[in-house]
C-alpha cells in the first residue's frame, strides 16, 4: 500500500492500491505476443514520437528508454539505440527494434537500473497505470535522463483491470491526465506536463499522450 503522505499527500488512501496483491513477476510470467491497443492509437503512438523528434528519422542519434516494455514498441523508425526494460524475458527478446534489453519490476524497484544521464528520451506506453510508486519511478527516469531529454507517457482506456491502481480504475480519461501531470510534477525536475488527445474522438481506442522535459 502506498502512503498518502509524503509525495502522495493529497490521493485519496488506497489509490495506488491494487485489486491483484500477488507479486507482478507471476502475473507477467505467461509471454504475451499480442498489442493492447488498435491500428490507429498504436499509428498515433509512432506519430508522437516522430514528431517529439525521439525515433530514428531525427538528425541526431537518439538512445531511448521503453519502460514497462514488451516485444514491441511502436516506433515508425526505431532510434540508433533502444533500451527496453519490462518484465518478461521472452517478450523483450522478440522486440526487434530494442538494442538493450533490461528484465526489471518497477513495482519491486523503482529506481531504473541505467546511469545518471544515459538517454536522451523515455517514453512509457499504455503502462503508466500499473505503477504502485509512480512518483519515485519519474524521478529516477529524470535522473537517467540527460538535460533537456524528453519523457512522453501515452495511455488509453484498456487495461488489466486487477493490475492497474485502484484509483485508474476509478477515474475517467481526462481524470487520467490530469493524474498523470500530477505525479510528474511530483517527481521534479521536469518541464510543466503537456496533456493531449493524439486520436480523432469517437473512433477506436483513444490515445493521449503527457509530455514533459528534463529540466
Amino acid at each position: 500500500m502506498t502512503d498518502s503522505t509524503g509525495p502522495y499527500a493529497g490521493f485519496p488512501p488506497g489509490f495506488f492500491d491494487r485489486a491483484d496483491g500477488t507479486p507482478d513477476e507471476v502475473f507477467y510470467t505467461p509471454t504475451r505476443l499480442v498489442t493492447h491497443i488498435d491500428d490507429r492509437a498504436i499509428a498515433a503512438v509512432g506519430a508522437l514520437y516522430a514528431e517529439l523528434g525521439i525515433d530514428g528519422a531525427a538528425p541526431a542519434p537518439r538512445r531511448v528508454l521503453d519502460l514497462m516494455s514488451s516485444w514491441v514498441s511502436h516506433f515508425r523508425t526505431p532510434p540508433a539505440e533502444l533500451v527496453a526494460l519490462g518484465m518478461n524475458a521472452e517478450e523483450l527478446a522478440a522486440n526487434a527494434a530494442a538494442t538493450e534489453r533490461l528484465v526489471h519490476d518497477l513495482n519491486a524497484d523503482p529506481q531504473v537500473p541505467l546511469p545518471d544521464a544515459d538517454v536522451d528520451a523515455a517514453v512509457c506506453c499504455v503502462s503508466i497505470d500499473y505503477l504502485t510508486r509512480p512518483i519515485e519511478v519519474l524521478a529516477d527516469v529524470g535522473r537517467a535522463l540527460r538535460p533537456g531529454g524528453t519523457l512522453a507517457i501515452t495511455y488509453s482506456n484498456r487495461c488489466f483491470p486487477t493490475k492497474a491502481v485502484r484509483g485508474w480504475l476509478a477515474t475517467d480519461d481526462e481524470q487520467h491526465g490530469l493524474v498523470v501531470a500530477e505525479l510528474v510534477r511530483r517527481a521534479g525536475g521536469f518541464t510543466e506536463p503537456e496533456v493531449s488527445l493524439r486520436t480523432e474522438p469517437g473512433r477506436g481506442d483513444p490515445l493521449y499522450a503527457v509530455v514533459a522535459r528534463r529540466r
